[in-house]
């Protein structure tokens, strides 16, 4: 890919520390994050805002990369976060970030779940189905408290890309269905328990979405429910929640729309929809997670064995793989990576990029193009920096690695790397 970071040696850089550095002095496989990329990132979205004259929120998807550090990050800018489980909650509240600024979504939310939600004071539920109204109304009286909530409803709108991260549909496991009128009697009974304040509508139509159509048809539907609503039940909302899923640029072959330029459309869309219903002006959240983290991270490995097939095929193999980013062997996902100590210099083979792991189908890249390698150069692989570490697991007993963040030339260990008693810690003998 074009416009890499280079030093005067030729390396590639990460947040202006040379690639090559960060392998030697925190090991491989390791996971590298630009955080100025991530700022701004989010301050782009804050700017579009602005610049339309919409007030607006911008909430982190953290399921993207949940640790401490991104959400300390996430906070000195203002910037909200979405949270998807107790262990998220748990992280967020360690990192001392504002439980008022944390939405709570899931589709099975446990009745744990919402009891540490309520005793944490996360600001908002986003409520997805009628056994949680009935979960959340019971804690909500238990510990005599209220909430904002949000109800997630399924618009009908199939998105652009993978069929498992495609959550709009109207046969999607998420949310309230509008065209039944299992949104409308949700809304119904929350409004009627004076302990649920509910604020607006949220919908998220799928993930890794290069055009803004499907965002326009979204918001459109959501306003023309709204309409509905006001009209049928006198409810205003006040939030117009659109959810994420801006796509961004993995190979040379992607070409999404940029994230801001496709918000700046949606909130046009938004101001003209509300003129045109008579609707006041909601405040609008949106909420990005690979936009945010996506491209600012970057996987390290060392390149260890080799195999030619003559006439067929190579395989270079490095020290990582499904075990950290699980997404080429369960989503296809497609990735490049360039060699560390020299990512501009032009290919002169193709090779398929495997993992150490057990399962032949952990290749990480099926057709890499790389210059001339050896055993111990260190391979970079780009824009691993959501749903990499987050989705990591201990397959084959393999510790998780590394995180670092790197920032105008310095560089942060931010998530010390498993040793291999963190792995047995919890095995008991028997």
């Amino acid at each position: 890919m074009s416009n890499l970071p280079v030093n005067e040696m030729g390396h590639l850089t990460i947040g202006g520390v040379d690639s090559i550095n960060l392998a030697r002095d925190f090991g491989t496989p390791l996971v590298a994050y630009d955080i100025s990329y991530v700022k701004k990132q989010i301050q782009k979205f804050q700017q579009t805002f602005t610049d339309a004259n919409v007030k607006g929120v911008v909430s982190y998807a953290s399921k993207a990369f949940s640790v401490k550090a991104i959400y300390q990050v996430i906070a000195t800018l203002g910037a909200h976060a979405d949270i998807v489980s107790a262990g998220e909650l748990m992280t967020a509240i360690a990192a001392n970030f504002p439980a008022a600024n944390l939405s709570f979504h899931g589709n099975n939310k446990s009745l744990d779940e919402l009891n540490l939600a309520i005793k944490y004071g996360v600001g908002t539920i986003v409520v997805d189905n009628f056994h949680e109204l009935e979960l959340l109304d019971q804690v909500l009286t238990e510990q005599n408290a209220s909430v904002n909530i949000l109800l997630r409803v399924t618009p009908g709108i199939s998105a652009h890309t993978h069929e498992y991260i495609q959550t709009g549909q109207t046969d999607s496991k998420f949310g309230f269905d509008l065209e039944s009128g299992q949104a409308e009697k949700a809304l119904q009974l929350a409004t009627r328990n004076d302990r649920m304040n509910v604020r607006g509508i949220h919908a998220h139509i799928g993930s890794q979405i290069f055009d803004v159509n499907g965002f326009i048809f979204e918001t459109k539907k959501l306003l023309s429910i709204l309409k509905k609503w006001q009209i049928n039940l006198g409810f205003k909302a006040s939030i117009l929640n659109i959810g994420g899923g801006f796509g961004i640029r993995y190979t040379n072959e992607d070409n999404p729309q940029k994230p801001e330029d496709m918000l700046a459309t949606i909130l046009e869309t938004v101001k003209t929809e509300t003129d045109n219903l008579q609707l006041p002006l909601p405040e609008v959240w949106i909420e990005p997670g690979r936009a945010i983290v996506g491209p600012a991270g970057y996987s390290l490995y060392s390149i260890g064995s080799r195999k030619d097939v003559p006439g067929l095929t190579s395989y270079l193999a490095v020290d990582g793989g499904m075990g950290d980013n699980i997404r080429p062997a369960l989503y296809q996902a497609d990735y490049t990576a360039v060699l560390a100590k020299a990512p501009t210099l032009e290919p002169v083979e193709h090779v398929h990029l495997a993992g150490k792991y057990c399962e032949s189908g952990d290749i990480l890249i099926n057709d890499l193009s790389l210059p001339q390698t050896h055993s111990g150069d260190v391979v970079v692989m780009l824009a691993t920096g959501a749903y990499g570490y987050s989705m990591a697991s201990n397959y084959n007993r393999n510790p998780r690695p590394a995180v670092v963040f790197t920032e105008k030339g310095n560089s942060k260990l931010v998530v010390k790397r498993e040793t291999y008693g963190d792995l047995i810690q919890n095995d008991l003998d028997y």
